[in-house]
């Protein structure tokens, strides 16, 4: 019964999400509210905030993900791997993923919001320097001879790296580019970041 209601949970979480994805996609994130979600959604305004304490988490619905994946990536990586090595994997599938998305999607995803919502561009930019964080110390922990400070600016710069594609491809969703251009332009320059950030750690 309890895998029941908690599968139940996650099904009603991501009808939430992906409803307020499509009308941030269709009206823009400042002129939604979390009202106008609960309606679209057909659940009450406190079931939008049992599960999204603030508007903005309808939108960094991963973030919580991503802080434990980032380092857990870092701490497991294999011998001879650097931790931009580790993480390039990430920026390699969310580039194949935007090459397969709908315009339609992405829209009402995180690049395009970024790139037309200054709140919504602060919040992501802290959440990079949080995530920058959380990799400094997997680096530091398994690289015991890198001085912390070291291990935080290299952090940084992966961040940055990430950053500079959300930033991007969000650009490109407003400017209606065809997602294979986008990403066919994005995929040297991201290959060029990682390989630097190989090189110099």
């Amino acid at each position: 019964m309890a895998g029941l209601r908690e599968r139940k949970k996650a099904l009603t979480r991501q009808h939430i999400v992906d409803t307020a994805a499509r009308l941030f996609g269709e009206h823009g994130y400042d002129q939604v509210s979390v009202v106008d979600v609960a309606r679209a959604a057909e659940v009450s305004d406190q079931t939008v905030y049992n599960y999204f304490p603030a508007k903005q988490d309808l939108v960094l619905d991963r973030a919580e993900e991503f802080s434990e994946r980032y380092p857990r990536m870092v701490r497991e990586r294999p011998d001879g791997t650097s931790p931009a090595g580790a993480l390039r994997e990430i920026a390699e599938a969310d580039l194949e993923r935007h090459r397969r998305v709908t315009p339609e999607q992405t829209r009402g995803e995180l690049p395009a919001i970024c790139a037309s919502s200054p709140t919504i561009r602060r919040y992501v930019l802290e959440m990079r320097d949080n995530h920058a964080e959380t990799v400094a110390e997997a680096i530091t922990e398994t690289c015991p001879d890198v001085h912390p400070a070291v291990a935080r600016v290299h952090a940084a710069a992966i961040m940055k790296a990430l950053q500079l594609m959300t930033d991007r491809i969000g650009q490109g969703v407003l400017a209606g580019t065809p997602h294979d251009v986008v990403v066919d332009e994005l995929t040297p320059v991201v290959e060029a970041m990682f390989d630097d950030l190989d090189r110099h750690f």
